[in-house]
């Protein structure tokens, strides 16, 4: 046995009556009363005057004294826990030379227990000899009878012991367990937060990047005198950016209630205004909500990203599904000139698209293919 186990003090969460169950306290309470009763009753029934008083005083000060030391080795105070346990001990004698065996058996008993449950080892084991020296010198059984005495104490003493220790570790245990608990709950409420404005800011910031345009370009028209046709033509297709964001949004939300329609249903309707086509290849499968909008958002900024750099170019989408895995290819064939909204904010951009696969474990590969540009997306799925 290590030393450091010989010096450590039983756990307040094992001394503390937290943990125990009801039936169990009433039982203890009801026991320690019909002892108590017993003990006095037994112990001061047939004394009278000044016996009667000095013996109730030697109850209320071995009582005080319990109390205190409870106390005491609650809060891990060794010294004063020694000298509380030093007065039990005297207590027990002084009622041994009193004549009052009974009560000095109780407390003989009842310190060498209490500190065999109590105390740290080092400082237990030389109470209990005391207790249980001074026990054995005034006990009128056989030698028999004392020596399985002593050693049933000591045992109860012990056990109480190991008991205490093991519902201060499963006290310890569950309250790790609620920490933890705990802690995972706001950990996937802060990534639940994260996802959200993730897709809040996929959704809005490009959007409103392209409105932001179109709006300027407006404002520059009207500041030069331009015709109404060339106004009307921006202010339409704000207009239009403005509507397509608010069909995003809703996507969006539906996509966060789980209500969202299957990827190869999106893709068709995404590429309905561009000279865009769907493949879809392997066996079709529902995929987890995260992969399955990590699909809808590369594929949304791979082809707004063909409208900005390369307009007019053909597109190909490919969708494939693999043992594991679900891929996403979008190429374009290359455009002649940067369209109108090729110097406005990328919003969510290739960065943006390959922090969302990398957050899930995938990848994303964006660079000139054969032709045009080539987008690749790996998610685990």
């Amino acid at each position: 046995m290590s030393w450091d186990r010989w010096m450590r003090w039983p756990s307040q969460e094992a001394l503390a009556w937290a943990g125990l169950s009801l039936a169990r306290l009433w039982f203890v309470g009801v026991v320690r009363a019909v002892v108590l009763g017993a003990l006095l009753w037994s112990a001061f029934h047939e004394d009278r005057g000044w016996r009667l008083v000095a013996g109730a005083a030697m109850v209320a000060a071995a009582t005080w004294a319990g109390w205190a030391f409870f106390r005491v080795s609650f809060a891990h105070r060794l010294w004063p826990s020694l000298a509380l346990m030093a007065l039990l001990v005297g207590a027990a004698l002084a009622a041994q030379l009193g004549d009052w065996r009974m009560l000095a058996a109780v407390l003989w008993c009842g310190s060498a227990v209490s500190a065999l449950e109590r105390l740290p080892l080092v400082a237990c084991v030389p109470c209990v000899i005391v207790a249980m020296a001074g026990y054995v010198a005034y006990a009128d059984d056989s030698w028999l009878v004392t020596t399985l005495t002593v050693v049933g104490l000591v045992l109860a003493g012990y056990t109480l012991r190991l008991d205490a220790e093991a519902r201060g570790s499963s006290i310890r245990l569950l309250a790790q367990e609620r920490a933890a608990r705990a802690a995972e709950s706001e950990s996937a409420a802060l990534a639940e937060r994260a996802r959200i404005a993730r897709e809040i800011h996929d959704v809005l910031a490009h959007s409103l990047s392209a409105q932001l345009v179109h709006l300027e370009a407006a404002r520059l028209l009207i500041e030069g005198d331009a015709a109404k046709e060339q106004i009307l033509d921006r202010v339409v297709a704000a207009r239009s950016m403005a509507r397509e964001g608010l069909a995003e949004t809703r996507q969006a939300l539906s996509a966060l209630r789980g209500e969202m329609t299957p990827v190869e249903d999106f893709l068709r309707e995404l590429v309905t205004a561009d000279r865009a086509s769907v493949t879809v290849t392997g066996e079709r499968r529902a995929l987890p909500a995260e992969a399955s909008q990590a699909v809808r958002r590369v594929a949304q900024e791979a082809l707004t990203n063909v409208r900005k750099h390369a307009p007019g170019a053909k597109v190909q989408v490919c969708l494939e599904y693999r043992e594991g895995e679900v891929r996403l290819d979008v190429r374009d064939s290359g455009g002649r000139s940067p369209g109108e909204l090729a110097s406005s904010g990328a919003g969510y951009g290739l960065l943006g698209m390959r922090e969302r696969a990398e957050l899930l474990g995938g990848s994303l590969e964006a660079g000139p293919g054969e032709e045009g540009f080539v987008v690749t997306l790996r998610v685990p799925g």
